[in-house]
């Protein structure tokens, strides 16, 4: 079984619809985003960006950082874009996330 912890992930976190916005990438999903919300330091306690408003599940850290290298130099009009796409109210999606596990996968 893949451990929580094991969860990469591109992600935004936003601090209000339409707000500043943050792009990150991790091998630790469950722990990073926590430790936005709890504003533990850096950029995301500056600007107060502790809503998750959008993120993406990837196999492999190579292309998670891959995919995070090339959101951060998109325009904000396409980030903006990307999280409408699926999130159009910019709602806080910690808890729905929070409230699913992965499944293991097969290896």
């Amino acid at each position: 079984m893949v451990p929580r912890e094991a969860w990469i992930a591109v992600y935004m976190m936003a601090d209000r619809y339409r707000g500043t916005l943050y792009t990150g990438v991790t091998a630790r999903f469950w722990t990073r985003i926590t430790e936005h919300r709890e504003l533990q330091s850096g950029f995301t306690k500056r600007y107060g960006l502790t809503r998750l408003v959008w993120y993406e599940e990837h196999d492999l850290m190579t292309g998670a950082i891959q995919r995070e290298t090339s959101l951060k130099r998109w325009p904000r009009q396409w980030k903006i874009n990307l999280i409408e796409r699926d999130n159009p109210r910019w709602e806080d999606l910690y808890a729905s996330v929070f409230e699913w596990t992965p499944v293991p996968r097969q290896i």
